[in-house]
Formats: structure tokens, sequence, C-alpha cells
């Protein structure tokens, strides 16, 4: 008999869509999760010819400083190699929590939904704009 893996060893998937790598966080992620979904877009970015992430955050209700680091870290380390991150979709409860917390995400660029993030990728050029709508 198998058993489903613990909730903190899921995996979150990394779409390609054309050469921008999709992320959709729904519900709590946990730490373990968190580790490997920013390794896993980390390899994504690096083995292929992806020039955007959008991470849609739209589904998340609750962040912690350790989560909203590792959104932080994932969107410096895709900048590495050129990529351009859009986090897209956050709730006004989590963004209260992240400033509560001090964290910030500098360079980081935000936009209100997932047509909102590919758009702006769209628009945008390396050196461009480091606020979204």
């Amino acid at each position: 008999m198998t058993f489903p893996p613990p909730a903190d060893m899921a995996t979150v998937p990394v779409l390609a869509l054309g050469d921008v790598l999709l992320v959709t966080l729904q519900g709590e992620l946990h730490d373990g999760t968190a580790e490997q979904l920013q390794q896993d877009i980390a390899h994504r970015v690096a083995g292929s010819t992806a020039t955007g992430v959008v991470i849609d955050v739209s589904g998340v209700e609750i962040v912690d400083s350790f989560l909203g680091r590792i959104i932080a870290e994932i969107a410096a380390n895709a900048r590495l190699p050129a990529a351009r991150t859009v986090l897209c979709g956050m709730r006004p409860a989590v963004a209260i929590t992240l400033v509560e917390l001090g964290l910030t995400l500098p360079g980081l660029v935000t936009t209100l939904d997932v047509d909102r993030a590919f758009e702006w990728l769209r628009q945008s050029v390396p050196g461009g704009p480091e606020v979204g709508t």
C-alpha cells in the first residue's frame, strides 16, 4: 500500500508558456515545498531560454517570514540569468504581513493578476521599469 507524500514534500508545478515560466501557489506552502520550488525554478531558468518568471500568489492566504524570504530569493536568483520575475495576485493581507515582518522585495515587480504580469513582461525590456501595475 502506498501513501501520498507528506504535504511538505509536495511539489509545485513550474509550467513553461513560451519563454515564460508560470508558478501558481495554492494554499499553505510548507518550508520543504518552498525550498524545493526555489531549486526547481533555478534549474528551469538555468536550463532553458526563459526570459520571465511569473509567480501567482493569488491562492496564498498566509505568508510567513520564511516564505517571504524564499520569494525574494527566487526573484533574485531568476534575475541572474536575465529572467525577469513578476509576483502577481498578492492579497492585501499577505502584503500587510510582509510589511509587518519587515520584508522587502527589492526589484521585484508586482501586478494585480497573471494577465497583467504577462503584459508587463511583453512590454518591458531588460533595465526597464521596476514597478508593475
